[in-house]
């Protein structure tokens, strides 16, 4: 996965080989907030002024600008692999909240690896 991240958002970033452009998008979020650019440099540029412009327009309207995400997650898994989930918590000490939010911090560093992580 192609991404990058500013001020709390996280952007998605695809090559349109066609076009030779850059095209991005801000993930996590229902408002539609795109950019684009031909260079690298550029379209880290570009994503700064579409958060800004993203924020400031939010202002102006006077609605609060949509956050990523609120912290709190429900998903259902098999009851096998949540008894596992909470037998490896309690063996390390740890609630299952605890346990279940490091496991998905790892698993999501793996995979979007160290930019994901604060470049705010």
């Amino acid at each position: 996965m192609n991404a990058m991240s500013y001020k709390g958002y996280l952007a998605r970033i695809d090559f349109d080989a066609e076009d030779r452009l850059f095209v991005g998008h801000i993930a996590g979020i229902n408002d539609v907030v795109g950019f684009h650019a031909d260079t690298v440099v550029d379209l880290e540029a570009a994503f700064h002024e579409a958060v800004d412009d993203y924020l400031e327009a939010c202002e102006k309207v006077k609605k609060s600008p949509e956050k990523p995400y609120s912290g709190k997650v429900m998903f259902r898994i098999p009851s096998e692999v949540h008894a596992r989930a909470a037998l490896a918590a309690q063996v390390a000490g740890k609630s299952l909240n605890q346990w279940a939010e490091e496991a998905l911090k790892d698993a999501a560093d793996r995979s979007l690896g160290p930019m994901s992580r604060g470049s705010r």
